[in-house]
């Protein structure tokens, strides 16, 4: 891994900032064009946000450039603040009613599991989860006990394509296919996996899909993506009802889009040069040959995740075929996990996530093109350290 990537970055070079999967990191280049676009909100407002006089195209520029990375239609996409947004929009415009089942899983992100419990509350649908069979290996045996819970009052089935705690990557497409013929909607949060596996949106065929922006493809915060299958924009309700809303929800809305993008895009006074800074990201990805920086990045979180397993003697989740590329979730003896990461950042100055996730004790590791085999390093020996210091009769450490 080239050691002058870490330059091309904000961070604080005395950290070891182990944590790019909780809000990612933007490089200088693309922050220094999204403030170029602040300072051209701030010099003429009234120009900048009028959609006739430039923010009409240079919103489409952003979705472009998007759907280039992930494989579907402009048309198809808007852009939104972050992914739960985006959800948020997809789970209240559904309708759902008393005793509908939303089918999920036991690994989905904790801020997405509320937003169900509050529509399911609303409604009175209800939401099952089902138990992902650990370790994953198996393709068949994920999609088995997803199948096993459909009933024949599914009418969600919701997942993540790589679950936040866990750190897996979900195999969607037979499960997505089997809902959908079932005529069950298909809702994927995609929070982790824009730039950091491969997607085609169109191929995978889920009525709804909503991706960050802002980690591992490295945009500013406040990007992100919701996706809707282009039958289905119709029901979409922004949460938000303000310029770009129309009755019409079937043809072109006010500003020329369609009309679920200009509901959700043309709200009036709100900023939106970190999603008019999407591009730049792409550029940057590009110019620095992104996919080589992450083949290296993914050796060196799955030969981390090795040292630490050897460490501790714990399983890992998966096999590597089905672990987030540049994200682990390596299982570590049960402790007080707060005070663990506390002590990782006091004593170490490394920033990483350690956290209780049902019956395990969890520290994720992801790693990004700043980080440094160096780095690596310094964690192991922060866990082998804190790890002696558990024996009986050990000094504490």
């Amino acid at each position: 891994m080239d050691e002058g990537l870490s330059r091309l970055f904000l961070l604080d070079p005395e950290v070891a900032f182990l944590n790019h999967g909780s809000y990612g990191a933007c490089p200088r280049a693309v922050f220094e064009d999204w403030q170029g676009w602040q300072r051209r909100l701030e010099r003429q407002p009234v120009a900048f946000l009028d959609p006739a006089r430039g923010l009409r195209g240079w919103m489409r520029a952003a979705r472009v450039a998007v759907a280039a990375e992930v494989g579907a239609d402009p048309d198809d996409l808007v852009g939104v603040t972050n992914a739960t947004a985006g959800l948020n929009i997809v789970a209240r415009s559904l309708p759902l009613a008393p005793g509908d089942e939303i089918l999920s899983t036991d690994h989905e992100y904790a801020a997405l599991d509320k937003t169900w419990a509050h529509v399911a509350q609303k409604s009175g649908a209800r939401v099952v989860p089902v138990r992902v069979p650990l370790p994953l290996t198996d393709a068949a045996a994920f999609t088995a006990a997803l199948r096993a819970g459909f009933t024949a009052r599914t009418r969600v089935l919701f997942l993540s394509h790589i679950t936040s705690a866990t750190a897996l990557v979900f195999p969607l497409a037979d499960i997505v296919a089997e809902a959908r013929a079932r005529g069950i909607f298909t809702v994927i949060d995609g929070a982790h996996a824009p730039g950091h596996i491969p997607l085609d949106l169109a191929a995978l065929g889920a009525d709804f899909y909503a991706g960050n922006c802002h980690k591992w493809m490295m945009a500013p915060k406040g990007a992100a993506f919701l996706h809707v299958r282009r039958a289905l924009q119709p029901m979409i309700e922004p949460l938000v009802v303000s310029h770009g809303w129309t009755p019409d929800r079937h043809g072109p809305g006010p500003f020329g889009f369609p009309a679920f993008i200009d509901a959700i895009e043309m709200q009036g006074t709100r900023d939106p040069s970190a999603w008019l800074a999407v591009p730049a990201a792409a550029d940057f990805r590009r110019h620095h040959g992104w996919d080589q920086v992450a083949e290296a990045c993914r050796d060196l979180a799955q030969a981390t995740a090795g040292r630490v397993a050897a460490l501790t003697g714990l399983a890992p989740l998966s096999s590597p075929a089905f672990c987030a590329p540049q994200m682990v979730a390596m299982p570590v003896p049960r402790d007080d996990m707060a005070a663990l990461q506390r002590r990782l950042l006091d004593d170490h100055a490394i920033e990483i996530p350690c956290f209780d996730w049902q019956d395990r004790a969890i520290v994720r590791l992801s790693v990004q093109g700043y980080n440094r085999p160096a780095e690596m390093d310094r964690l192991v020996a922060a866990l082998a350290d804190w790890l002696a210091g558990r024996l009986p009769g050990a000094a504490p450490a």
